[in-house]
């Protein structure tokens, strides 16, 4: 049997993580086992240390970085999502490939096909069956935050290249894509997560 994929992307301060947590306990009443993941950082050991180093570390050109985080990914697919997927279990992911997309291909300016290639490798072809983009103005998300970390604290011309990138990620596959307003309050946010996902787990 294999599982669901489900990943949760969109800029700073979107709420991401809050709408991943509160899926988790409405899947489980449901019957279905359920994983809760994240990148960076789920990969085991080398997972927390690419976390330390993109997010905390001094600048480092956007080549290293997205190794760093395709590093993590690897370690991520095949120790957790993989083996969770073959489970049964649904997976639920804050942030995937399209977050690399986005922030090194958009926001950084690197070549999208050569993002792309270096993924297939390192991904095993695995995509997300569905990736809820939760979509805000970055000023809007930035102002949630006190620049924690180093993305956090980039210009806010540079946020708004990422957000025009996840919108051009979302409207190239709309197939995988469901597009959300996250200026919407966590419980209206949560209502239409809930609403798709029944229709998809179905």
């Amino acid at each position: 049997m294999s599982g669901w994929f489900i990943t949760f992307e969109g800029p700073e301060g979107a709420g991401k993580s809050t709408q991943v947590k509160l899926l988790a306990p409405w899947l489980e009443a449901q019957g279905r086992e359920v994983v809760l993941t994240r990148e960076p950082g789920n990969g085991g050991w080398l997972g927390v240390e690419v976390r330390r180093l993109v997010l905390l570390s001094e600048p480092m050109s956007p080549e290293a970085e997205y190794l760093l985080y395709s590093a993590d990914r690897a370690e991520h697919v095949r120790r957790v999502i993989a083996p969770a997927l073959a489970a049964g279990k649904v997976v639920l992911c804050d942030r995937y490939l399209d977050s690399s997309l986005a922030y090194q291909g958009y926001g950084r300016g690197l070549d999208l096909g050569w993002l792309r290639a270096v993924a297939v490798g390192v991904t095993q072809g695995l995509k997300p069956h569905r990736t809820f983009l939760l979509d805000l103005p970055p000023e809007v998300g930035l102002a949630r935050f006190a620049g924690r970390d180093r993305l956090e604290r980039e210009p806010l011309e540079f946020h708004q290249r990422v957000r025009a990138g996840y919108l051009e990620l979302a409207k190239a596959e709309p197939q995988r894509f469901v597009v959300l307003d996250a200026t919407q309050s966590p419980e209206a946010i949560q209502a239409e997560l809930r609403s798709h996902l029944s229709t998809l787990l179905r």
